[in-house]
């Protein structure tokens, strides 16, 4: 428990000065690495012949939209053609069409849903140009996304920004950087990163062992600090490569968590009181705002960590009737340099931060302990990764206003805008097409020889391997049961339209509120308006999202992890 604390801690002290750094990148205020990332900007906007003019939403989509899809175009060529390329000392062949389509829409969406194993699936090439570069700008492109919605709210600059010039800075001054120190961090602590092949080695049992190399360290940092997830080995951040020791687990816990929290902090200061703003005054330290959200993400976070914990420490009944000792727990599926606090809190901050890496096989987790990622990936509110789940969260805040709104007769307003029909509708799309895609894809698997012949456990768990793989696609997580054989043209292409549409709605959807929202005058406060900065609002925004999820997903939970859990304890 000391150590969840303590994780948890460093968390809150590290997310508030990158939440104010975070605030004076999105509205161009001074920092102290001005004078160096100007130039290395300047040069940037020369050199590509960026117009750093202002966009309204249709502008700023319509880029965020063009730029991905040049990418992807670029990334699946080379997937297919890694075997004529340079960088390829283990003379990996080309990827596979269907395989090739999952994973490059799956590394542009932030997803990175692996239907491969990436030691033995790609060229260095491949893993450098293709999954570390779009780690990188499919994290920004959804840090923009989220800066333009918050300038759309707040409704203080002229216009939501330039897609361009917010790709650029994200990228240069927070994503590089940071990947840059952290990076050495884990070389340090033994994390490989080299361009040399595979070696064999004399293990100390005197039998022969491949041990994948190759810049293991460089991918690994930024699949955490972008909220990407996946991995250089198949293992992923279970393998000592990957993450050698406490240390590295808790540098990758926390580049992981710290970009999602601190995107709240800077709505929180973005929409900090405007009635007669002191320009003198120092800054709010998070803003009224935004500490009501992530106090109710906090909440919603810290409820499934206690039930993921305490499942896991209760262990398997099944091996208590055998006779078999679980002081620990369940370790089944765990690294014993973790056990089980760390194996919980990563599996909990992996999902609710929708970053897709695990150090812990999570189908062989309690069925109760594996309902918690699978929830939170349906719910896809509590933090998220690259700047979408605060945008998530805040389409259930506009929800609550609503809601609560009809309850009294009055015409809801949220952050000094009336909440409209053409918003409410616009809300209604981002929040049903998430469980319409895992439900309705899920449906189809269940229906289909083809999707049938994945599932490797018959029963409860077979649907709830099958419905985290939906979860995961749709929530641009990436993690999953992995007991699926889901390298096939059924998978590999029904998870890619579902990692697709997940992603590009909900941000066309969203950005386009903003643009309404940005349009409209703000209106007074008076004793019938609704407070949204109080601790009420909290809890009202934590039980929505709750009786949400239970309208939604609680039918196909319950024929899942809990009539699992029943079997096993009743």
């Amino acid at each position: 428990m000391l150590q969840i604390a303590l994780t948890l801690v460093v968390f809150i002290l590290a997310v508030i000065p990158m939440g104010r750094y975070m605030y004076h990148i999105a509205v161009k205020k001074k920092t102290f690495a001005d004078p160096f990332f100007d130039r290395v900007d300047n040069r940037i906007y020369k050199v590509c012949r960026i117009n750093r003019k202002g966009m309204n939403w249709k502008d700023y989509t319509l880029s965020l939209l063009m730029t991905n899809a040049v990418m992807v175009f670029v990334g699946y060529l080379v997937l297919r053609l890694q075997y004529i390329l340079f960088l390829n000392p283990n003379h990996i062949e080309g990827m596979e069409p269907t395989l090739s389509f999952n994973t490059i829409i799956s590394f542009m969406t932030n997803t990175n849903l692996q239907h491969y194993s990436g030691e033995s699936g790609l060229s260095y090439l491949s893993q450098m140009l293709v999954i570390i570069f779009m780690m990188f700008t499919s994290a920004a492109s959804g840090y923009a996304a989220c800066m333009a919605f918050l300038r759309g709210l707040a409704g203080k600059s002229k216009d939501l920004g330039n897609f361009y010039e917010d790709m650029v800075r994200i990228t240069t001054r927070i994503l590089l950087p940071w990947s840059l120190i952290f990076g050495l961090i884990l070389i340090w602590q033994g994390c490989p990163e080299t361009f040399g092949g595979n070696i064999t080695v004399n293990t100390i049992t005197g039998k022969l062992q491949d041990f994948a190399m190759g810049p293991v360290a460089a991918l690994e940092i930024i699949k955490h600090l972008g909220t990407n997830g996946g991995g250089f080995l198949g293992a992923n951040s279970s393998t000592p490569f990957e993450n050698p020791t406490i240390i590295t687990n808790t540098i990758e816990l926390i580049s992981m968590m710290i970009l999602p929290g601190a995107c709240v902090l800077t709505f929180g200061k973005m929409c900090q009181d405007r009635k007669k703003e002191d320009k003198t005054a120092k800054e709010p330290l998070f803003g009224k705002q935004g500490r009501t959200i992530f106090a109710a993400m906090s909440v919603i976070f810290l409820i499934g960590l206690t039930i993921c914990f305490v499942s896991e420490k209760a262990g398997n009944p099944v091996l208590d009737t055998a006779g078999i000792s679980q002081d620990m727990g369940s370790m089944e599926g765990k690294e014993v340099r973790f056990g089980i606090d760390q194996s919980a809190l990563f599996t909990t901050t992996t999902t609710s931060f929708t970053t897709g890496t695990v150090n812990n096989m999570h189908d062989t987790l309690t069925p109760l302990g594996g309902m918690v990622p699978l929830l939170h990936m349906m719910l896809n509110c509590v933090f998220g990764g690259k700047g979408v789940g605060l945008m998530n969260m805040l389409m259930y805040a506009i929800l609550t206003v609503f809601i609560c709104g009809l309850m009294v007769g009055r015409t809801p307003e949220y952050l000094g805008k009336k909440i409209e029909g053409k918003e409410m509708k616009l809300v209604a799309l981002v929040l049903i097409i998430h469980p319409l895609l895992i439900l309705g894809f899920s449906a189809l698997a269940l229906a289909v020889p083809a999707g049938l012949e994945g599932i490797t456990n018959p029963g409860f768990h077979g649907l709830s391997q099958v419905l985290y793989e939906y979860s995961s696609s749709a929530a641009n997580n990436g993690s999953g049961f992995e007991g699926l054989s889901d390298n096939t043209y059924f998978w590999n292409i029904t998870a890619g339209l579902v990692m697709f549409f997940g992603r590009y709605i909900a941000i066309v959807a969203q950005l386009a509120i903003a643009g309404s929202l940005f349009a409209k005058k703000r209106t007074k406060a008076s004793i019938g308006t609704m407070r949204t900065d109080n601790v009420v609002f909290t809890i009202l925004l934590v039980f929505i999202v709750y009786i949400f999820a239970a309208l939604t997903f609680f039918p196909a939970l319950a024929l899942g992890p809990v009539a699992e859990h029943l079997t096993l304890w009743y």
